[in-house]
């Protein structure tokens, strides 16, 4: 599974795929395995651990987003699932 994705940062929640990867498809991570929930396009995100409704997104140790439901382990992770934190902390100061 080398090459399929990255991980950037130990904070990071998700990995970025490099490939597209199909649904029920399992990569090792630190030797564990994950399996896909759905088919993961090509520079999209995968949950790396469970992730709660409201929690932080992180990715390349950053937050990238919240969690608009509960994604677990394996789930795809685009615009279905998350909102943008930038967004959410403009609104709050504006």
């Amino acid at each position: 599974m080398k090459g399929k994705f990255i991980i950037m940062d130990e904070k990071d929640n998700c990995a970025t795929s490099l490939a597209e990867l199909e649904e029920h498809e399992e990569v090792e991570l630190e030797g564990k395995k994950i399996v896909l929930n759905q088919k993961i396009p090509f520079g999209h995100k995968f949950a790396i651990k469970p992730i709660k409704k409201g929690d932080l997104l992180y990715k390349y140790g950053e937050i990238i987003g919240i969690a608009t439901q509960d994604i677990q382990e394996g789930d795809w992770i685009h615009t279905h699932n998350i909102k943008s934190h930038y967004l959410e902390k403009v609104a709050k100061e504006g």
